[in-house]
């Protein structure tokens, strides 16, 4: 079991890949911390991570509101004894072409995706430091963070940024052995992706077929989504990594859609 006893807070996990990663986790060993808007839904998943004989509790938690966040990290901390491991994934989708979009999605999507990973890292980083006993930071990008779409521009932007935080926490936290990663997932077939198929089609004047084969995953090698348990795998192998060597980098997990 790579991850016992280790305590894994993971935004967003209520469902998707967060989700997946929690199963994951709670598989290999690791105390598990549900972190999701839905605080009904939180709970529902730790009570099925539980019935498994994991440990796991939900927190209900706005990822954008400071005091929420720092809330939901202490309670998970008192609970479990420690963080030892983030997942930053919590995240939503608008899209629009830029002379289309309001500032306020704007200031919205940037507000999950990097004031939310900002924000839980700096309650998380409080303990890792504390324990003297390592930690890992993974942030959740995207393809997103390497290579621009059509109609996402505040998208693109934060994945990109998470790339610049992963960076400095990387260098930071190197003297308490604390690793910071990034994910970088191709098109997974999420509820979130999901919800994009009818918008693109509608935006872009085509079918959904046509989305998902020649938006979504045209540049794939083999026009295959990638799975949740693909970039739960690639979670797993980043926080159960023992050293400092794997630290500031991102893995672009896609079917080949953006190859480095």
């Amino acid at each position: 079991m790579q991850l016992k006893d280790k305590v894994a807070f993971i935004t967003g996990s209520a469902s998707g890949i967060g989700k997946e990663i929690a199963i994951v986790f709670a598989r290999e060993g690791a105390k598990v911390v549900i972190a999701d808007l839905n605080k009904e839904a939180a709970d529902a998943t730790a009570a099925e991570l539980k019935a498994t004989g994991a440990q796991a509790i939900g927190v209900g938690m706005d990822v954008t509101n400071e005091d929420q966040v720092n809330a939901g990290v202490e309670e998970a901390a008192a609970a479990f004894g420690g963080i030892d491991i983030l997942i930053s994934n919590a995240g939503i989708q608008i899209v629009h072409p830029v002379e289309e979009f309001t500032f306020a999605d704007w200031k919205k999507m940037l507000a999950i995706h990097l004031d939310g990973a900002f924000l839980t890292t700096k309650a998380c980083l409080k303990h890792m430091y504390a324990q003297g006993r390592g930690g890992s930071v993974i942030y959740m990008g995207s393809v997103h963070s390497k290579e621009a779409s059509l109609l996402k521009a505040p998208y693109v932007t934060a994945k990109h940024g998470l790339i610049g935080l992963c960076k400095t926490v990387a260098k930071e936290g190197a003297k308490y052995n604390v690793r910071a990663n990034v994910i970088c997932p191709g098109f997974v077939r999420t509820p979130l992706v999901e919800k994009q198929i009818p918008e693109q089609a509608k935006t872009l004047g085509i079918t959904e077929a046509e989305v998902i084969k020649n938006v979504m995953l045209k540049e794939t090698v083999d026009g295959e989504f990638t799975t949740t348990d693909d970039v739960a795998q690639v979670a797993l192998m980043f926080a159960g990594f023992p050293t400092n060597a794997l630290t500031g980098q991102s893995l672009v997990v896609s079917h080949g859609w953006f190859m480095q």
